[in-house]
């Protein structure tokens, strides 16, 4: 996610970020919208008694209830903006998930987020996973 978003500031074409991960400490990018500046993870565990897992599936379908939200922000964002004829839209929308992909390709909130990006968005699902080098 890191290496895509840097590629395209260094293209002069810089990306629409959503950070959906709400147990990760640190993003290494800015985020337009994160998930975290409006779920609080580490609350959500204690209020229904979840572990880490199911905190997170709580969070995302809390969250999944601004989608609306969401969508009209990214609409006015991808469009030119009359009243600043020097900004320029964006064209590439980044989405950040869950480092525990199951639960959120598994999870109804997983499906209305990536359903509701890709009914109103050119959309194209790409999960990449960490690569580890055990040497012995």
């Amino acid at each position: 996610m890191q290496r895509i978003n840097s590629h395209l500031h260094s293209k002069n074409q810089p990306p629409y970020v959503i950070n959906l991960d709400p147990a990760v400490r640190n993003v290494p990018f800015d985020s337009n919208i994160d998930i975290r500046d409006s779920v609080n993870y580490k609350e959500v565990m204690k209020q229904y008694n979840l572990g880490p897992n199911g905190g997170i599936l709580t969070s995302l379908n809390l969250f999944a209830t601004k989608i609306d939200q969401i969508l009209g922000l990214l609409e006015k964002r991808t469009k030119p903006n009359p009243e600043n004829p020097n900004a320029k839209p964006i064209n590439n929308i980044l989405v950040d998930t869950p480092g525990q992909i199951e639960v959120f390709v598994w999870s109804a909130s997983g499906s209305i987020l990536l359903d509701s990006l890709a009914s109103t968005f050119p959309t194209l699902d790409k999960y990449f996973h960490e690569q580890y080098v055990i040497r012995m």
